[in-house]
């Protein structure tokens, strides 16, 4: 009974975070239709920063703060300079460019920093603790329940959140209604690029360390999570991480780390077969 709690504790704490980074390919999606496979590496890039920040300073929150930022300016670059110029009458188009993207980054941090791991200390404790709950898992499911709070009232309570629904989903309409679609659609990037960046900074310190490529199985964690949740459904992604991750927590408890690909594997061919929009979204209205 204490493995299964011990292992249910552990999985939704690591879904909060894959929750966090679906969540931002989401908010990509939404506004331009398009899956940022590069969302990974941007995070670690963004990380790389914290961690420049902390070594001048000597300041773990400092860094820690300085890579949503980095994100931001990630996302602001990776919108303005590339993906804006984009042809979208090929969805392969974008794809072909986002993964051009990963392999600039990974080698451009790879030239800089080097491609041996680095310490990725975390903030709080990961053992200490009462009860399931270590100090850094209360960390994790204050900083993602924030950020997602923050998120759903931009989005429902907001002007700006009422014209970057308008501009994903009717981008024409809001044009001729004076919405700048275009600049909608750049802070949607740059809001997913700031979300994929703290995602990182709660993602990496529980891995092996700093590395170009150590969000790379993160990713696709959190990409099987944005699908099962449905990729037009940002409660699916939040629902989506936190079940994604309690299937690898029990899965690796039970059955062995080394099953856990296979496990998301399957899990993701399981809801494109059967539900292939995901399992929360929407259905499509019917047209005459």
């Amino acid at each position: 009974m204490e493995r299964l709690a011990f292992l249910t504790v552990d999985g939704l704490t690591r879904g909060a975070v894959y929750a966090a980074m679906a969540l931002a390919l989401v908010l990509i999606w939404r506004g331009a239709r398009i899956v940022n496979f590069a969302q990974g590496a941007m995070a670690v890039a963004a990380a790389y920063v914290a961690h420049s920040v902390t070594a001048a300073t000597g300041s773990f929150w400092l860094g820690f703060l300085a890579a949503p930022v980095a994100g931001l300016a990630l996302g602001w670059l990776a919108e303005r300079l590339v993906m804006r110029h984009v042809g979208h009458d090929r969805p392969l188009n974008a794809v072909i460019v986002a993964l051009g993207l990963v392999l600039l980054i990974t080698a451009v941090l790879g030239i800089v920093y080097g491609n041996e791991f680095r310490p990725a200390p975390p903030a709080f404790d990961r053992t200490a603790g009462f009860a399931l709950l270590s100090p850094y898992d209360i960390f994790v499911f204050l900083s993602v329940a924030v950020t997602v709070g923050a998120l759903a009232l931009l989005f429902t309570r907001s002007k700006v959140g009422l014209r970057l629904r308008a501009s994903a989903f009717a981008p024409e309409v809001s044009r001729l209604l004076g919405v700048n679609v275009g600049g909608m659609l750049l802070l949607g990037w740059v809001l997913a690029a700031g979300v994929g960046a703290l995602a990182g900074m709660l993602i990496i310190p529980t891995e092996f360390g700093l590395h170009p490529n150590a969000m790379d199985r993160s990713f696709v964690v959190a990409f099987t999570a944005a699908v099962v949740g449905g990729l037009d459904s940002p409660a699916g992604a939040v629902i989506g991480g936190l079940a994604v991750g309690l299937v690898l927590s029990f899965v690796g408890g039970y059955l062995g780390d080394q099953v856990t690909p296979l496990a998301i594997i399957v899990l993701l061919l399981a809801v494109l077969l059967i539900r292939p929009a995901g399992l929360f979204a929407k259905p499509a209205a019917r047209r005459i």
